[in-house]
């Protein structure tokens, strides 16, 4: 049974820097691309950014490139995000996802999807 727990979320004021994990279980993680989706309230969920399974691409929102920064950890079969310069308008419930074979920008294709974590940035 494939499991995929985000953890890190949080109150922040804009400005300030959080952490997302992703621990993913169940499946051979180093077989995946893995990505990052948020969904604020009343808003479809957006792609955030995208790993591929070696860690070796990455592939950003244009709304995050530069401020958020994707990485994994195959050994722990983990996923993060580290963000930076956070403003409101990132304020959503992020979700960490799993697709067999190269990376995606389009959520339909993303077999695995974590039960998210709430993402709260203040003005």
């Amino acid at each position: 049974q494939v499991q995929l727990v985000e953890s890190g979320g949080g109150l922040v004021q804009a400005g300030n820097s959080l952490r997302l994990s992703c621990a993913a279980s169940g499946l051979t993680f180093e077989n995946y691309a893995m990505g990052w989706f948020r969904q604020a309230p009343g808003k479809e969920r957006e792609f955030v950014a995208t790993i591929s399974t070696s860690g070796r691409t990455t592939i950003y929102a244009d709304s995050v490139k530069g401020r958020f920064t994707i990485s994994r950890d195959n050994a722990k079969n983990a996923m993060y995000v580290q963000m930076n310069s956070l403003t409101p308008e990132d304020t959503a419930v992020y979700y960490c996802a799993a697709r067999r074979g190269i990376v995606a920008r389009s959520d339909r294709t993303y077999d695995y999807w974590g039960q998210g974590t709430q993402v709260t940035v203040s003005s």
